[in-house]
């Protein structure tokens, strides 16, 4: 996952396994050493999926059961929602071609929004990407892992 301008911010792992199946978060550390120019990569989250029973995330070593920390609502489950380290409530919906973070309160603001890949049939090709709002910074991180989950 790269910012506007392609630095790598994050990368992600889901390692093909019989089984239950571990999704690794990492985030890009920037290196203070000036004579190695190589940025470092850190575990900061994972998402164990597992097949009977609710998955596991991990954040920062904080461990949170997905049926508790961002149970589904909705009629068919589309509808994902958590607690922010901020302590406001935040709402993931997913549509047929878009998911949408929003505050889950009486303004609904949207903070978050994917677009899926374009195959270039009508317009330019362009990769997948999520716009996240400038207000969610202090918590990327969470963003980022609850978005993957969803």
């Amino acid at each position: 996952m790269t910012n506007e301008n392609g630095q790598v911010l994050y990368k992600t792992s889901t390692p093909f396994c019989f089984g239950t199946r571990m999704t690794t978060l990492y985030k890009v550390v920037p290196n203070s050493d000036p004579d190695d120019m190589w940025d470092h990569l850190e575990v900061i989250g994972e998402i164990e999926w597992r097949f009977s029973g609710p998955s596991v995330m991990r954040l920062h070593g904080q461990e949170m059961m997905t049926d508790t920390f961002i149970p589904r609502h909705g009629i068919r489950g589309r509808k994902c929602m958590f607690m922010g380290p901020d302590d406001l409530p935040y709402r993931w919906d997913m549509g047929f071609r878009i998911v949408r973070l929003s505050c889950n309160d009486t303004t609904c603001q949207e903070l978050a929004w994917s677009h899926r890949q374009g195959l270039s049939i009508i317009g330019p090709k362009r990769g997948p990407s999520l716009d996240v709002d400038p207000s969610l910074m202090h918590m990327l991180d969470m963003v980022i892992l609850t978005f993957i989950f969803v």
